[in-house]
Parts: C-alpha cells; sequence; structure tokens
C-alpha cells in the first residue's frame, strides 16, 4: 500500500512539472497559414530529434509581452518565443532575454534588429511591413507617385457600389507612418525625445485629410471592413502588410508592389519594418536546444515559411529559386528595402494610442494637423514622465500594523462581549464545512486584492517595482498629470463613469421592469417563447455583441445610419461626438443589461398575489396607483440587491467601452476601468498608477455598497 502511495505521489509530481529538462518549449502568436507552417516545422524537428521534443503554444497577441514578462522571471515561460524585435532593448534591461552571440554562425551575429550594444539576442526569421496590394482585374501598372496614386482612386470610385480605388485603415498610425516618413516627418529628435509635433508631420495629416474629405477612402475603415472589401473586388488597392494574404479569396487576382513615391518630397513612403525572430530565454531549462531549433527555423525552415507560410523570409537562400518564388512575397521583398526599422526605444509603445487619437482627430475634422500633433506630443510626455521619487517604506508598514493592530483589539473586544468566540467553538462543525469555500475565497479574492492594493504604492519601470508611498494616489486625485476638466484626466472620468452607470442602471430597470409586467399578464400568448427570446441578449457572451454593435453604428456601412437614410435622417458619425459615442455604448450595454433586470422582477412579480391588485381595481384604484402602491413594495426587496448589482457590472464594464467607442472622441468616453487598463498596457507599462486606479475604483464602490445599505434599511424600517 505504501509502495502504491509512492508511486502515485511520484506520478502526480512528474505531470505537474512544468516540463522535461530535455524538451523545448516554444511560444508564438501565429495565426492562419504561418500556425500551420510552424505546425510542420516543429513536427519535422520532433521527427528527427526525439531527444529534445519541442512542445508549443499558441498565445494570443494582446497578451503576449505581459504573459513573457510575467513568466519568464518565475522560470515558468518558454525556453524560445517568436516575436517582433522592438521589446528586445527592454528584455535586456529586464534581463528577460539570453545573450547567443557565441552560440551564432559568423552571418548572424550583428543581425539588424537582435542585436543591443554589439550582443546578439535573438535569430532573424521574417520581415514584417506594409505594401500595396492592387486588383489585377480593375489596375494594369500600379501607381509610382502620389499623384498617380490618387488620381487612380478617384477614376475607380463609384458611390453607387461602394467602390473604392484605394482602402485602408487611415485611422491606425502604424499605417499612417508609411506617409509620415515620405513626407519628411519623424517620430524622434536626434536626442532620442520624442518627435510627434514636428511641423514635418503636418503635411502627411493634411495628405490623408484630403483623401476623407475627397471620398476616396472609406470612413473609419477597419481591418474586417479592408478584407471585405478587396475580397468583393470593391476595393482596387490595398495598403496591407503579409499577414493579409491568408485572408483573400482564392478567386481575387491580385499582386503587390512597393508604396508610392511622395511628389512633394521625392521621398518613397516608407513604412515601419519589424523583424521577427526567435528569441531565447534567459530562464531557458534547455539553452543548447532552444538556440538549435531557433537557426532550425531560421535556416532549413526558410523555404516552408516562404511557401506555405507566406512570409517574407529574412534568409537569401531560400530567394535564390526566384521561379518558385510567389510574386506577392517579391513585391514585399522589394517594399522592405525601402522601409524603416520601427524604433526599438521604449518611447515607442508611448506613442501609438496618442498617435493614432491625433490622426482620427484630424481625419474627423475636430482638431487642426498642428493642434493634434501637439495634444499628442503632451499626452507622450505625460505617459513616459519620470517615475515618483522612491520612498521608505518603513514608516508605512510601521503605520499600517499600528492600525491593524488597533483594528483587532477593538474586533477581539466587541467579540468578546458579544461571547462570539464560545458561539463559533459551539458551532465548529458547521464552520468546517464552509472552511473549504473560505479558503478558496481567501487565495483567489483576497490575497490578489492584497497585491493590487500594494503594487498601487509602487512605480514600475523595466520589470522593477520601487516603493513610492502615495505618489500615485496623489497624482491622481490632485490631477498632476491632467487638468480636471481634461478628458484623459481621473475627475472627468470618474464623472463620465458615473453618468455612465446611473443612465444604464435607469435604461436596465425601465426595460427590464416594463418588459416583466407585460410577460406576467396571461392574456399574452407565447409567454414561454418571449421570454427566451428576450433572454438572448444575456446569454450571447458581451465582447460578441460588442463587436455587431459596433459595426451596426459604423457611420458608412452600418445598419443604424442605413435605417436613418431609409427614413430620410442624415447619417450620423457616431464616433466623432462625446455624446453620440456616449450613447451608442448606452444603447449597446442596455441591449446586454435589460434581461437579467426582467428576469429578477419577473420572478418578484409572480410571487405577488393576484387577488392584492384585483381588491385595489376593485376600490377603484388606476393601473399607475395599484402598480405604486402594491406591485413596487412588494418587488422593491428583489429591485434592491438587483439594481446594487447591476451598478458594480456596469461600473466596471469594461468589454463595451473598449470595443464599440475605444473611448472616442479623444478618450472623452473612457471610464475608470478602461483608463487604468490604458495606463497598465499603452503607457510604458505604469502598473503601480493603473493599480492606484483601481483602489480608487474599490473606494468608490465600497462605499456606493454602504450607501445604498442603509437606503434599503430605511426603506425597511418605512415599510415596517
Amino acid at each position: 500500500m505504501r509502495t502504491c502511495g509512492a508511486c502515485l505521489l511520484a506520478a502526480f509530481m512528474l505531470a505537474s512539472a512544468p516540463c522535461l529538462a530535455d524538451e523545448i518549449v516554444l511560444w508564438h502568436s501565429y495565426r492562419g497559414q504561418e500556425k500551420e507552417a510552424i505546425e510542420t516545422l516543429v513536427g519535422r524537428w520532433n521527427a528527427g530529434h526525439p531527444d529534445a521534443q519541442v512542445i508549443v503554444l499558441a498565445v494570443p497577441h494582446g497578451a503576449y509581452p505581459g504573459k513573457l514578462t510575467s513568466a519568464i522571471p518565475r522560470g515558468q515561460g518558454p525556453d524560445l518565443f517568436i516575436f517582433a524585435h522592438e521589446r528586445i532593448a527592454d528584455w535586456v534591461r529586464m534581463g528577460l532575454v539570453a545573450d547567443i552571440t557565441h552560440d551564432l554562425p559568423d552571418e548572424l551575429r550583428g543581425a539588424c534588429g537582435v542585436t543591443v550594444d554589439g550582443r546578439t539576442y535573438g535569430v532573424p526569421l521574417a520581415h514584417k511591413t506594409l505594401a500595396l496590394f492592387y486588383n489585377t482585374d480593375m489596375i494594369d501598372t500600379p501607381p509610382s507617385t502620389t499623384d498617380e496614386m490618387v488620381d487612380l482612386a478617384a477614376k475607380l470610385r463609384d458611390p453607387a457600389s461602394d467602390t473604392y480605388g484605394l482602402v485602408y485603415e487611415t485611422g491606425s498610425f502604424y499605417h499612417h507612418a508609411a506617409w509620415l516618413f515620405g513626407f519628411g516627418g519623424r517620430l524622434f529628435h536626434e536626442d532620442g525625445s520624442p518627435a510627434l509635433d514636428d511641423p514635418a508631420n503636418e503635411a502627411s495629416l493634411e495628405f490623408v485629410f484630403d483623401l476623407t474629405v475627397r471620398d476616396l477612402v472609406p470612413a473609419e475603415p477597419t481591418a474586417a471592413l479592408v478584407t471585405l472589401l478587396f475580397n468583393e473586388d470593391r476595393a482596387a488597392m490595398v495598403v496591407n502588410g503579409p499577414w493579409f494574404i491568408g485572408e483573400i479569396e482564392d478567386e481575387v487576382r491580385y499582386s503587390v508592389a512597393p508604396l508610392p513615391v511622395v511628389n512633394s518630397t521625392g521621398l518613397p513612403a516608407t513604412p515601419l519594418l519589424t523583424v521577427e525572430s526567435a528569441i531565447v530565454s534567459s530562464r531557458a531549462r534547455n539553452r543548447k536546444g532552444a538556440v538549435a531549433l531557433a537557426l532550425f527555423l531560421s535556416q532549413d525552415g526558410a523555404a516552408t515559411r516562404m511557401h506555405e507560410g507566406g512570409q517574407v523570409v529574412t534568409g537569401t537562400q531560400a530567394w535564390t529559386d526566384g521561379a518558385r518564388i510567389p510574386a506577392v512575397l517579391l513585391g514585399f521583398r522589394k517594399q522592405v528595402d525601402r522601409a524603416r526599422l520601427t524604433p526599438a526605444s521604449p518611447l515607442m509603445r508611448s506613442m501609438w494610442e496618442p498617435a493614432s487619437r491625433a490622426l482620427r482627430s484630424v481625419l474627423r475634422g475636430s482638431a487642426t494637423p498642428g493642434r493634434a500633433l501637439a495634444e499628442a506630443q503632451r499626452q507622450v510626455l505625460i505617459a513616459t514622465r519620470p517615475p515618483p521619487l522612491p520612498r521608505d517604506p518603513w514608516p508605512y508598514l510601521a503605520g499600517l500594523g499600528l492600525v491593524l493592530a488597533g483594528m483587532a483589539a477593538i474586533w477581539w473586544w466587541r467579540r468578546r462581549r458579544e461571547r462570539l468566540i464560545a458561539r463559533v467553538i459551539e458551532s465548529r462543525h458547521a464552520y468546517a464545512w464552509v472552511l473549504p469555500t473560505g479558503l478558496a475565497l481567501f487565495v483567489l479574492v483576497f490575497i490578489p486584492f492584497l497585491v493590487g492594493t500594494a503594487v498601487a504604492f509602487t512605480s514600475h519601470r523595466d520589470g522593477q517595482f520601487t516603493f513610492v508611498g502615495l505618489a500615485n494616489f496623489a497624482n491622481i486625485l490632485l490631477a498632476r498629470d491632467y487638468a480636471v476638466t481634461d478628458p484623459l484626466g481621473f475627475w472627468f472620468t470618474l464623472a463620465v463613469t458615473v453618468c455612465w452607470t446611473a443612465i444604464n442602471v435607469v435604461c436596465h430597470l425601465g426595460i427590464g421592469l416594463a418588459l416583466a409586467m407585460v410577460l406576467r399578464e396571461p392574456w399574452l400568448r407565447l409567454r414561454g417563447v418571449y421570454r427566451v427570446l428576450f433572454i438572448v441578449p444575456w446569454a450571447v457572451p458581451n465582447y460578441i455583441t460588442a463587436l455587431i454593435w459596433k459595426g451596426m453604428f459604423h457611420s458608412q456601412f452600418g445598419a443604424i445610419n442605413g435605417l436613418l437614410e431609409l427614413l430620410g435622417i442624415e447619417p450620423v458619425s457616431w464616433f466623432s461626438g462625446f455624446w453620440t459615442a456616449f450613447a451608442a455604448n448606452v444603447t449597446t450595454n442596455t441591449w446586454l443589461g435589460f434581461p437579467f433586470m426582467m428576469v429578477v422582477c419577473l420572478g418578484a412579480l409572480q410571487a405577488i398575489p393576484h387577488e392584492l391588485e384585483e381588491a385595489a381595481e376593485m376600490d377603484g384604484a388606476s393601473g399607475w396607483a395599484r402598480f405604486g402602491r402594491i406591485v413596487l413594495p412588494l418587488i422593491r426587496p428583489a429591485l434592491v440587491p438587483a439594481v446594487v448589482l447591476g451598478s458594480v457590472w456596469t461600473f466596471n464594464m469594461f468589454n463595451i467601452i473598449y470595443l464599440v467607442s475605444g473611448g472616442e472622441p479623444d478618450g472623452a468616453t473612457e471610464i475608470l476601468i478602461s483608463e487604468a487598463y490604458r495606463w497598465a498596457f499603452s503607457r510604458q507599462e505604469q502598473y503601480g498608477y493603473a493599480a492606484a486606479y483601481a483602489v480608487l475604483i474599490f473606494v468608490a464602490l465600497y462605499f456606493y455598497a454602504r450607501f445604498t445599505r442603509r437606503l434599503t434599511s430605511g426603506l425597511e424600517d418605512a415599510d415596517a
């Protein structure tokens, strides 16, 4: 028996181990044909290396960097991972990646994009950049200059069939960077400081604004819309990257060419270039195998990645057989020579959000290029400001200890008077039953809450947390970064959040209660069918619903504006103004939230005896009188907790804000939880600042709960 137990314990320990020493864990974020190509290569490797098997994990792209920075220091990350080059300098400073200079052949040492301070930290695999896709049935020769491109776009524009000569994501700064460099603009000064407000950048914004005003490009184009128009032969030219190849239908005939030369400057449109590389973790359990696998993917696997994965591979050997190389990849190869390596500066990560926001402000006509770029520059400087000065944690810990000791003493004194300890001992068997649940709550709720609160007193830079005391709270509450009336400031966002919560809860309760009142009537036929249909919005995952409503609110192709046009009403650009964007968010969340209130109200209404209402009706009470004097007081005990719960859900409804309006215009429709997300993941990973936001959200909801509790007690006393 003991032997059996020992075997079971050993088996459990082996199963729970992250991986064996001779295994290689590979992470990537590929999809589609790129994923299939990498899996083919891994299968080939595993067949030839039985002693060094590769375990592959596909990680969602948005969560990829965060998972790496949290997993590698704890020894739970990959041995080898595939990622773009621009984060390597950060990871070198954080000690997350291994120096493999001496493990590489001479031709790979000092490779572009993966070398920091003369040391090489990765093996280049593929180039990713933008180029010009064009439909060969609509265009014989691609344009060589921007004037030719604009003239061709104007010639092919057909409003009747919604056909465009040129389509791309005009609101994406990544796509816009090609025009910015083509017009002589820049992102950084010579000293490495941000240069978004450089006067040369304004011309590129004016160029895109002119395309929009002349209706030569779609309004608010998304990646899905670009794909749809190109596949339906309603877009002659598209600016996109090699990942777009896998989204094009087989029947579409197309080719790829470099982006045109800007006539006013004589410079080619120069998109940003990223070098996708295989990078070895500093905590790799099988470092030698990880380096060998990286070289295998780069060299032996180059042809497979090119032909099956559609990648613009970095090695030269795969490009020697020109007859077999797809023409579209040759077009990208030419564009690579006219692309600019994405800066690896940490400041670059803080530029995307404000630069894209400035671009969208110009496109909707709410700001001039100069004003929009100046505001973007200000936002970048705020996001990259020096961290607060370090503080000595001991006075804070001493104060916390005194507070906890005082609270414990008061608790003990009160409970001793109430003989609570004796009652707990008497009911120890009952408490033993709830102990597992209590432990689970302690581990899953209480400990993360304490850790998150502790992070709020720190500043995070390059993977290091520094104790800064109350500095984060002071910066937020005293509006040191953004003014009280600034849409990106805490107080403005708090006001928007409160307004958002109040309006949504009123809509949820009003619609839910009205539908419940109708559905309880015995004269209504098919009540069961209606109940199921009305619950469907609540049953569908909210992020799917948000994306559907986002498409319905599209200014040009959305169903909402389509209905308005049928009614003879001018279409609305929903995300160009605060109130229209706010209304779009509220409408989406109302659709999601009313079923919950309907179910609660319906259950409470069914518990009311019909005799009470019938007696009131016989006494001459009107319908409104019966509702106000009988129905509402009787369902109030069920409504109050439902309203409180719905308020908390709505207060923190991140998905709707993030997916529908995206905070537009200019961050004015952000709520506290989405703003905390921005500080954590879009602005230099300021986790301490974001945690401070989270603590303030908790405090606001705590006092709201206390208020509703007192209000409920008062109502119960009044009823008594």
